[in-house]
């Protein structure tokens, strides 16, 4: 009987998304396993944006195809999207609703078991459980990236995807995030996109180099040669948009 085959948690194969005449991602390939964690770098107007959007079902695919989960983005976008987790520039939080009003609203919509009881579990651990009841209007950036990333983790994702999650955060904030993550990493598969080669090879365990909407690298980090990495990626940086 044959061994059974782990299935990818992200697999991507020939990708295209078209924007008018523009390719914003041009036959993009490439696969992580369960658990992996991906950084993904490249210049602006490289297509990363536009790939993490296709990914959390946000943008459908002008071709080819890509699965999350096992699922197809766009035939199963309803089912996976109760199986990721989101941590973008948009905290995706409503204002004039507290920080503990807002945690309890989306785990309601995703069916959270002791709903009370997980928000105060996360915002404990964004350090946010003394504002609590304060209205999230009144919260600083990082404060709002902090409960955003408590949002993401409430239903227990099974792929988290984060679009320059340290962007706009302070130390100490950076400090929260980098706890969390290493607390939860062996539980989650992650997909970064990061302008930052430190904190993304630090955090990886596969790397990718977008430019113009294609691939100019993919691979293990046990397998990158530094010098020869970052010289990749400075080839590319003034690349952007074609």
């Amino acid at each position: 009987m044959p061994e059974p085959v782990d299935q990818p948690a992200v697999e991507v194969r020939d990708l295209t998304r078209a924007f008018g005449v523009r390719k914003a991602l041009d036959g993009v390939s490439f696969s992580v396993p369960e658990g992996a964690f991906l950084s993904v770098f490249g210049p602006n107007g490289a297509g990363k944006t536009t790939l993490l959007k296709v990914l959390t079902t946000l943008v459908a695919p002008s071709s080819g195809s890509a699965r999350v989960c096992g699922l197809d983005v766009v035939e199963g976008a309803v089912e996976l999207r109760s199986r990721i987790g989101l941590i973008s520039h948009n905290p995706l939080l409503y204002p004039d609703l507290t920080a503990e009003e807002n945690l309890l609203f989306f785990a309601e919509m995703y069916g959270v078991e002791r709903p009370e009881e997980r928000v105060r579990e996360l915002l404990e651990a964004v350090e946010l459980d003394h504002r609590r009841l304060d209205t999230t209007r009144t919260f600083s950036r990082g404060m709002l990236q902090r409960l955003s990333i408590a949002r993401a983790l409430l239903h227990r994702p099974d792929v988290l995807f984060l679009d320059e999650p340290y962007s706009g955060l302070d130390p100490h904030a950076m400090d929260i995030l980098d706890s969390l993550v290493a607390s939860i990493r062996q539980h989650h598969t992650f997909v970064m996109v990061s302008h930052d080669l430190e904190k993304g090879l630090e955090l990886c365990t596969h790397a990718l180099i977008l430019a113009q909407g294609r691939v100019v690298l993919f691979e293990k980090r046990e397998d990158i040669d530094e010098r020869a990495f970052r010289a990749t990626y400075r080839s590319v940086v003034g690349m952007g948009v074609s």
